[in-house]
């Protein structure tokens, strides 16, 4: 069984830096598609960043040049650092990783396992 724990999250001042990190047991990571994904208070889940098993990335336009998405295939862990922290960055982080994936994907549906989440909170 497929298990994803996050950690990392916390409060942070705007302009501030987390880094956040995913990691998975019960398989390697090293054929996986694997990304971050929020829940902001009243909206729904949105992507922010993945990548495919060679560790090409894509971001949503809104955290572009901040958060930078990468993996450590040694310790089975994906990680997200994200830098500049806007008060609309606050949300619940969650990790996902699809296997046998060559093409990163936003689409959440495609995502086969899912932490429980990690609270990240940027205040003005």
């Amino acid at each position: 069984q497929v298990q994803l724990v996050e950690s990392g999250g916390g409060s942070v001042q705007a302009g501030g830096s987390l880094r956040l990190s995913c990691v998975v047991s019960g398989s390697s990571i090293n054929n996986y598609c694997m990304g971050w994904f929020r829940r902001a208070p009243d909206k729904e889940r949105e992507g922010v960043a993945t990548m495919n098993i060679y560790g090409t990335p894509i971001y949503a336009d809104s955290v572009k040049g901040r958060f930078t998405i990468s993996k450590d295939n040694a310790k089975n862990t994906l990680l997200l650092q994200m830098n500049s922290l806007k008060p609309e960055d606050t949300a619940l982080y969650y990790c996902a990783v699809r296997p046998t994936c060559f093409t990163a994907t936003m689409r959440q549906y495609e995502y086969n396992f899912w932490g429980q989440g990690t609270q990240v909170t940027v205040s003005s």
